[in-house]
C-alpha cells in the first residue's frame, strides 16, 4: 500500500508538472534564439551551423501539432518530465514513500537553470534528456552488460552528439572516472553502435567543411579578460541555486563516491564546471553550457540526504522557500512585464510588425543578424534572410543561402545604407531600410590569392596574384546599377578590421555563372599598428563587407 501511495504522487507531480510547463510554455514569450531554432524544425538536416539536428526534430514535430509558442516548445514540455522520470529511474528508490517524492522534485524544481528548460526549447533540452538516459544506461550497464543494455547505451550516445557537442564532455568524463571500460569490449561496441548512428550527421559536416566544429572550436575565441573568469563563476553561483550549489560543494568535500556509478557523478559535475572555467581564457562563456552537471546533482544531492538529516533539513529550510521566488518569476514571465523583456522573452516584435507595414510582400534581408529574420519570419510569417559580414559571424543563413532566390529581384533590405536608406518611424519605433527593384549579392563568391611576402610594411606597395571564383548560377556584375561590387584587402587584428582600396592590372566588369577570372592585385599597405595581423580580401556591396577568401597571418613591422 505505502509503494502505491508514493507511486500515485510521484505520477501526480509529473503530470503536475508537465500541465506547469505547458501553460508556461503556451503563456510565455518566445526568445531570439527559439526563432532561430524554429527555422531549422521548418527545413530540416541532419545537421545546423551551430548545433546538431535534434533540437530541430523536436521542432518539427511541435510544430506538427500545434502553431505558435507551442510549435516550437510541446515537444519539450514532454522531454522535461521524461526527463525527470529517468532521473527517478537512474536513483532507483525501492523503498520510497511520499516524503521522499515530495523531496526529489524539491530538489530537481530547485536547480534554476535545470527548471528552465521545461519550457524553453534550445538544444540542451534533448541533450538533458540523453543525459539523464546515459547515466541509466550507464548505471545498469555497470551491473550487467547485457545485449539490451548495450544496445541501448550505444543509442544514447548518438542521441547526445545528436543533441550538442558537450556530449563528448557527458561521455568523456563518465569513462574518465572508469578507465577500465576502455579495456571493456563490451563498451567498444555500444560506442561503435552509437558512431555508426552518427555517420548521416558526420558526413553533414564533411561535405559542408565542419562549419560547427570551426566556430565552436576556433572562431568562437576570443581576447582574454579576467571578467570572463569572475563572471562564470558569479554565474556557476546563481543558475544553480546558491542554496543548491552550496550544498553540492559540501557534499563533494565531505563524502567520497561510493561506487563506481556516484564516481562519474563527481567526475561530471567537477568536470564540466572545471572544463568551462578553464576555457574562460578563450573568451565569454554562457553559464548554459554547464547544464548537464545538474542532472548528476540531482542524484547526489537526494541520495546524501537520505542519509543526512541536516542536509534534508537544509534542503527544506533554505531551498524550500527558492521555489516560492521561481514561482514569482514564471508568472510574471508569463504575464509579460518588464521582467520577461529584460530576459529576452518577447509575445509581440513591433520592430518586425512595422518593417512588414513598409516591406509589404517584398522578401526582407537583413545584414549580420540570425535573430532580425528569425524574429520577422516567427512574428509576420513572411520570408526573410540574412547576409554575414566581417563585422559579425557566419551563421545557418550562410549554409542555406536564400539570398540566391532573389538575385535581380526586388527586396526590402533592412539597414543603414548612407545614400540609399530611410529612418522609418512608427509608435516609437524606428527602423533603416529602403526597397530595391534588382538585389545582387556576393557572400558566396570565392577569392585565391598568392600572397608574395609575410612582414610587411606601412607603406609598401604588395603585388599579388589572384583568381575570383562565381559559383552562382547567374552572373555577378561588378557594374551593377544598384548593388557595385568593390574589392578591398582587410587587415584583422582582434576585432578590428582595416579596409583597404586595391587596383587591378585590368578591370573586373564580370563574371558569368561557374567562371574564374585571374588579375594582378595590387595595395599600399596601411598606417597600422605594428604587429601581428590576419589578412584576406573582401568583396563588398552597399550592403556588407563580405569575407571571400582565406586568411593568412601577416606581421606589420
Amino acid at each position: 500500500m505505502k509503494n502505491l501511495n508514493y507511486k500515485f504522487w510521484f505520477v501526480a507531480l509529473l503530470v503536475g508538472t508537465f500541465v506547469l510547463n505547458f501553460i508556461q510554455a503556451l503563456f510565455t514569450g518566445v526568445m531570439s534564439d527559439e526563432t532561430y531554432y524554429m527555422l531549422y524544425g521548418a527545413h530540416l538536416s541532419w545537421g545546423y551551423f551551430d548545433h546538431p539536428p535534434a533540437v530541430a526534430f523536436l521542432i518539427k514535430i511541435s510544430s506538427l501539432l500545434f502553431s505558435g509558442a507551442l510549435g516550437i516548445r510541446f515537444m519539450t514540455t514532454v522531454l522535461y518530465s521524461f526527463t525527470l522520470f529517468f532521473i527517478w529511474k537512474v536513483i532507483d528508490e525501492k523503498y520510497a514513500d511520499k516524503e521522499k517524492v515530495l523531496l526529489f522534485f524539491l530538489i530537481a524544481y530547485s536547480v534554476v537553470m535545470f527548471s528552465v528548460f521545461g519550457f524553453i526549447t534550445t538544444p540542451d533540452v534533448p541533450l538533458l534528456f540523453f543525459t539523464a538516459l546515459f547515466l541509466y544506461a550507464y548505471k545498469q550497464f555497470l551491473k550487467d552488460p547485457s545485449l539490451k543494455i548495450v544496445l541501448l547505451l550505444g543509442i544514447v550516445m548518438a542521441g547526445l552528439v545528436y543533441s550538442k557537442y558537450q556530449a563528448s564532455l557527458v561521455i568523456g568524463f563518465v569513462v574518465i572516472s572508469n578507465l577500465r571500460l576502455l579495456r571493456n569490449g563490451r563498451f567498444w561496441a555500444a560506442a561503435l553502435l552509437g558512431l555508426f548512428l552518427l555517420f548521416p550527421h558526420f558526413y553533414w559536416q564533411y561535405i559542408h567543411d565542419f562549419p560547427t566544429f570551426k566556430y565552436h572550436l576556433i572562431e568562437r575565441a576570443s581576447e582574454f579578460k579576467w571578467w570572463y573568469i569572475l563572471e562564470y563563476g558569479i554565474n556557476i553561483f546563481l543558475v544553480f541555486n546558491p542554496f543548491v550549489f552550496c550544498a553540492i560543494v559540501y557534499i563533494i568535500i565531505k563524502y567520497r563516491p561510493r561506487d563506481l556509478f556516484e564516481r562519474a557523478l563527481y567526475f561530471l559535475i567537477i568536470g564540466f564546471i572545471s572544463f568551462f572555467w578553464v576555457m574562460g581564457i578563450r573568451g565569454h562563456i554562457q553559464p548554459q553550457w554547464t547544464v548537464a552537471a545538474s542532472i548528476p546533482m540531482i542524484i547526489i544531492l537526494y541520495s546524501r540526504m537520505q542519509e543526512n538529516k541536516k542536509l534534508k533539513n537544509y534542503a527544506i529550510k533554505f531551498m524550500l522557500p527558492t521555489l516560492f521566488i521561481l514561482l514569482i518569476v514564471r508568472v510574471l514571465i508569463a504575464s509579460n512585464s518588464f521582467v520577461a523583456a529584460k530576459i529576452g522573452f518577447e509575445k509581440t516584435h513591433p520592430q518586425s510588425q512595422l518593417i512588414s507595414k513598409v516591406a509589404g510582400d517584398l522578401p526582407v534581408v537583413f545584414v549580420g543578424s540570425f535573430q532580425g529574420p528569425s524574429k520577422y519570419h516567427y512574428f509576420t510569417s513572411k520570408k526573410a534572410f540574412s547576409l554575414s559580414s566581417i563585422e559579425g559571424r557566419y551563421t545557418q543563413f550562410d549554409i542555406w543561402q536564400f539570398e540566391k532566390q532573389y538575385h535581380n529581384k526586388p527586396v526590402f533590405v533592412c539597414a543603414e545604407v548612407p545614400g540609399r536608406s530611410k529612418k522609418i518611424s512608427e509608435g516609437g519605433i524606428t527602423i533603416d531600410g529602403f526597397v530595391t527593384s534588382s538585389l545582387q549579392t556576393v557572400n558566396r563568391m570565392h577569392v585565391d590569392f598568392e600572397i608574395p611576402v609575410l612582414q610587411m610594411r606601412q607603406g609598401d606597395t604588395i603585388i599579388m596574384q589572384l583568381s575570383v571564383h562565381n559559383p552562382y548560377p547567374f552572373t555577378i556584375d561588378f557594374h551593377h546599377p544598384q548593388f557595385p561590387v568593390k574589392v578591398s584587402a582587410v587587415f584583422f587584428n582582434k576585432d578590428k578590421h582595416t579596409f583597404q582600396q586595391v587596383g587591378f592590372d585590368s578591370p573586373i566588369e564580370q563574371i558569368s555563372a561557374g567562371d574564374t577570372i585571374k588579375r594582378e592585385l595590387r595595395f599600399t599597405v596601411p598606417k597600422l599598428t605594428k604587429g601581428k595581423y590576419q589578412f584576406g580580401i573582401s568583396l563588398s556591396t552597399c550592403i556588407c563587407n563580405s569575407l571571400n577568401s582565406k586568411l593568412v597571418k601577416i606581421e606589420l613591422k
